[in-house]
């Protein structure tokens, strides 16, 4: 009972702040399948250009690893024969966002090497690269780090190194949905989970190095498996496992 009235305090608390915000855009995953007017499928295992996609990652990325069911998009982490799948979608050049509040309510797989993430991109990266481009990490978690939630910036002043990072615990993570985002402005980006803020990034000296964060970024969300920070082992036994995602907002 108690966590029933936790979790309509934060929605209550959450709906009460953005109500006063401008909604930009928001997908409630409302269609039968991936509205690709705003969405497009990430395949394969990133070979020949960035195998393992620069993590050594062991899924490959289909379009068939998720449903939407009763207005929730489902991304299911396979191991199918000797092969691991998963599903990978992203807003690039379709939808991108400079500053204001960036939140999906989302609920969490478990199990060792299973590693959800909800995260932005610059929307120059075909031109820059990464890391100049940035990163915005909203949410990693890594099953063999329970309770655990991972904020985290890459820059080109960090080389693409995890050193612009938060590691916070929440016991009760794993249970339920919650939400997670960040508020962006010209001057700082401040990370939430729930109503807690977790970590705040506002470099001193702000320029192409420190902050890339003054252009537009595109949204991700993924389930990768393995890798260098999500495994690198995988414990089978507990696939398959779904990543739930209710719903991804975007506010002025």
């Amino acid at each position: 009972m108690k966590k029933i009235v936790l979790l309509l305090l934060i929605c209550s608390f959450s709906y009460a702040q953005n109500a006063k915000r401008k909604l930009l855009w928001e997908e409630n995953f409302s269609k039968k399948n991936i509205n690709e007017k705003f969405w497009n499928f990430e395949t394969g295992d990133g070979c020949p250009d960035l195998c393992g996609y620069g993590n050594n990652e062991r899924q490959i990325y289909t379009k068939t690893n998720h449903e939407i069911k009763d207005g929730i998009l489902i991304i299911e982490a396979r191991k199918e024969g000797t092969k691991y799948t998963s599903t990978k979608i992203t807003t690039k050049g379709k939808k991108q966002f400079l500053y204001g509040r960036i939140e999906a309510r989302a609920k969490l797989p478990v199990g060792h090497g299973l590693w959800p993430a909800f995260w932005m991109l610059g929307a120059n990266i075909d031109e820059v690269k990464w890391p100049k481009t940035g990163e915005i990490d909203i949410l990693e978690y890594i099953g063999r780090d329970p309770h655990m939630v991972y904020t985290t910036l890459h820059t080109q002043d960090s080389h693409g190194n995890t050193i612009n990072t938060k590691r916070t615990e929440f016991p009760n993570i794993e249970e339920g949905y919650h939400v997670y985002a960040i508020e962006w402005s010209k001057e700082k980006i401040e990370f939430y989970v729930d109503t807690t803020l977790v970590y705040t990034f506002n470099p001193e000296v702000k320029d192409e190095n420190t902050w890339p964060f003054d252009k537009p970024f595109y949204i991700i969300v993924n389930l990768a498996i393995g890798g260098n920070f999500g495994g690198p082992d995988v414990d089978d036994t507990v696939l398959p496992q779904k990543y739930y995602v209710d719903y991804v907002r975007v506010y002025e």
